[in-house]
């Protein structure tokens, strides 16, 4: 496997995990949701309560430093000294500021003289910002802003507020005052809102996690028990019911299966029962008609053996006699033969036989009939194609496929092939004639079925015999398959195990024939378009109305160039 297609098969690994789990998916979107909610719930809660501490705070600093400027203010005002002085004026009117904002609601100060600014002691200047100092330098009232609170005595800086206006004195010119509130307990006060927010949202979403986990429990339980129930049904074990609690709809949905099942078990037995009378009826049927056949044949071959004394219409009817009887002595074998599959009464004889010298002999047999047609039978063979089976039976299967090619093969050439690898051999047989649709890859192997009703048939047959062949190619481990399509032919491959310890897993010819024209709209069979080994899940496979299952446990009967 190249990187390439194993990182794809690992990325596509999370998708089948989140479809293979109806709880998974139900969990998950429990939880991504109350995750969702909690943090929406969460935000909007933070944003009011910051909202509604740092507008209280804002609110009492103003109040606060109001008190501090109308303070500073009246003590400029009634100061009297000279310009040269005012420096030292400002120094002291900070300390004392300072020195009020040490209490409960501490403060930090910074005024602007005429030829450097004033603080606090270990706040530096460059904590009001120059924004705020524009503004109170170019309009009166009070001014307040958010900053940062920058510290020269090693304390860390922190998150602040400050207020501003100016001071005037009539004397000396306007000077800036700025009151600092830190925000530190505010902003401890948010931080542990904030875990406690955080906790109680994934305390939250734990609980509504395993809320949705117990819930998907109590509702994917008796899903799943409904679908083993249904497993064992659909295995066979007609007995199993599902227990039913309550009233509720799972409740109603297990007494509906519970129905369901009693009514298929009514109906499989009754199917049974019927089948078992059908087939002992076919077996009877066939015993009890070798009697009088028997009598009637006798009596038939006396007249035929008579009839070049007999007048001509007489003549004709010991022959039309005759052939019928051939013909009806055929359709009872085959029913006899049948009735033995039914009965599971079919046994082996096995011997190593070499299929090429098998199909050979066969094809000899058949020349005579494929010359009166104008048919011509070519044979390519392999080396090695020597398998333990049963020569009668295979010889059979032979048979019944060429004589089915030369009846609907319009008189084309028939092409059989044999082949082998080191487990299995193989023959296919190809003609050229009506063909049938894909369709009815399903029911060319079933009892009596024709693939055109209303077409004459130039020999006379029981329509038994691609059924009794499936039973046989199946009673040796193998595999009976067939392709057609309207106007392009069929082709049927049978498939053998050279011994019969070997589970067949190839096939060592395709069952698509090399010559067929791929219809447009249609892909060719994966699996069959070469010759020298084809996946059994390639091939389609029908007969009796089943199909064959492969080696890993998968039918043979669902591709789209076979069906």
């Amino acid at each position: 496997m190249s990187p390439t297609s194993r990182i794809a098969q690992w990325a596509r690994f999370p998708l089948r995990w989140w479809w293979g789990s109806l709880p998974l998916r139900v969990i998950s979107s429990v939880l991504i949701a109350s995750v969702g909610v909690t943090a929406l719930s969460g935000v909007l809660l933070m944003r009011q309560a910051a909202d509604g501490v740092l507008e209280g705070k804002r609110q009492s600093a103003t109040v606060v430093a109001t008190v501090a400027f109308d303070t500073a203010q009246r003590q400029l005002t009634a100061a009297d000294i000279d310009r040269a002085d005012i420096s030292t004026l400002l120094v002291q009117l900070t300390l004392d500021a300072s020195n009020r904002g040490s209490g409960a609601t501490s403060y930090d100060v910074v005024v602007d003289g005429p030829y450097s600014a004033f603080s606090s002691p270990g706040v530096r200047t460059e904590s009001v910002p120059e924004s705020l100092r524009q503004q109170v330098a170019t309009d009166n009232g009070i001014w307040i802003t958010y900053t940062t609170l920058l510290h020269d005595d090693g304390r860390p800086d922190a998150p602040g507020l400050v207020v501003g206006t100016s001071l005037v004195d009539p004397g000396s010119g306007r000077y800036p005052m700025y009151v600092l509130f830190p925000l530190e307990q505010e902003q401890q006060t948010l931080d542990v809102l904030q875990q406690a927010v955080i906790t109680s949202g994934v305390l939250l979403s734990v609980l509504l996690a395993l809320i949705a986990a117990l819930v998907a429990r109590q509702v994917v339980a008796p899903i799943r028990e409904a679908r083993k129930t249904a497993e064992l049904l659909a295995s066979g074990l007609l007995d199993n019911r599902l227990p039913v609690r309550g009233t509720d709809d799972l409740a109603s949905l297990a007494s509906s299966m519970n129905n369901m099942a009693s009514e298929l078990q009514k109906q499989i037995s009754q199917l049974e029962d019927l089948s078992v009378i059908q087939q002992q009826f076919v077996s009877d049927v066939s015993h009890e008609l070798r009697t009088p056949l028997t009598t009637v044949r006798m009596a038939a071959e006396v007249l035929y053996e008579e009839r070049d004394s007999f007048d001509p219409m007489v003549r004709r009817s010991a022959e039309l006699l005759q052939k019928e009887l051939d013909r009806f002595e055929e359709m009872l074998t085959d029913l006899l033969e049948i009735s033995r599959f039914d009965a599971g009464e079919a046994e082996l004889s096995l011997s190593e036989v070499d299929l090429a010298v098998l199909v050979g002999n066969e094809i000899a047999a058949q020349r005579a009939f494929a010359g009166r047609l104008g048919t011509e039978l070519r044979l390519h063979t392999g080396p090695d194609v020597v398998a333990e089976v049963d020569e009668r039976r295979i010889r059979r299967v032979l048979r019944n496929l060429i004589t089915n090619a030369i009846e609907h093969g319009e008189g084309k050439p028939i092409d059989i092939e044999v082949a082998g690898d080191e487990k299995a051999v193989a023959v296919t047989v190809r003609d050229h004639g009506v063909g049938f649709e894909a369709g009815q890859v399903r029911l060319v192997f079933h009892r009596f079925w024709r693939a055109d009703p209303s077409r004459d048939r130039t020999i006379g047959g029981s329509g038994l015999g691609l059924s009794i062949s499936m039973e046989d190619v199946r009673l040796h481990g193998g595999w009976l398959n067939a392709w057609g399509r309207p106007g392009l032919g069929a082709q049927f491959r049978m498939t053998l195990p050279r011994t019969q310890d070997t589970i067949l897993q190839l096939s060592p010819l395709p069952l698509m024939p090399r010559d067929a024209v791929a219809e447009p709209h249609r892909r060719p069979a994966q699996g069959s378009a070469s010759a020298t080994g084809h996946r059994t899940d390639g091939d389609a496979t029908a007969g009796g109305g089943t199909a064959v299952k492969a080696a890993d446990g998968r039918a043979d009967d669902d591709r789209e160039g076979e069906r």
